[in-house]
């Protein structure tokens, strides 16, 4: 018995050091963290349409594909340039300038939410923008009535963006 209790203790002492190794491997070559955010980025719209009917708007927050896709780029772009942190693009673009590439026909805005962490929940991002008088004043605004969400993230970053638009009346 005590020989196959000592025969069990070496094994361990080899086994353990290579299962570590190996688990720290996986660890290293793992790709960065993606999720699917979609519920993330409902629970921006649902956050923008309650700020923007305290604020008296009586109108809907319609999701755009458009803004989406401008929300998208903007995000992509500052998961791969770690240095921007604003609304301002690695190439310079405004908010507007992606809304207008995407194809929204009318006036722009965005707000930006970051958390250098793996995620970022609802309330973290509610609770940065609404201590940004700049961010507040754009959800707030009743003009605007599109929006269009993206989140990313990686082991050390998560980033929303939203970007919101005053669609242009149609001319005839």
């Amino acid at each position: 018995m005590l020989a196959g209790m000592r025969l069990s203790i070496r094994l361990s002492a080899r086994v353990l050091p290579v299962a570590v190794i190996l688990s720290g491997t996986a660890a290293l070559a793992a790709p960065s963290a993606h999720a699917d955010n979609k519920r993330l980025n409902s629970a921006v719209v649902s956050a923008v349409y309650t700020f923007q009917q305290q604020a008296g708007c009586t109108n809907d927050v319609i999701r755009d594909n458009a803004l989406t896709l401008a929300a998208e780029w903007h995000a992509e772009d500052m998961m791969n340039n770690r240095n921007i942190n604003d609304d301002i693009g690695s190439d310079g673009s405004s908010p507007q300038d992606r809304a207008d590439a995407a194809g929204f026909h009318g006036i722009a805005a965005e707000t930006v939410a970051i958390n250098p962490a793996v995620a970022i929940s609802s309330f973290e991002l509610v609770n940065q923008w609404y201590a940004n008088p700049d961010d507040m004043a754009i959800i707030r605004n009743c003009a605007n009535t599109s929006i269009g969400v993206w989140s990313d993230n990686a082991l050390d970053r998560s980033v929303v963006v939203a970007v919101y638009g005053q669609p242009a009346v149609p001319r005839r």
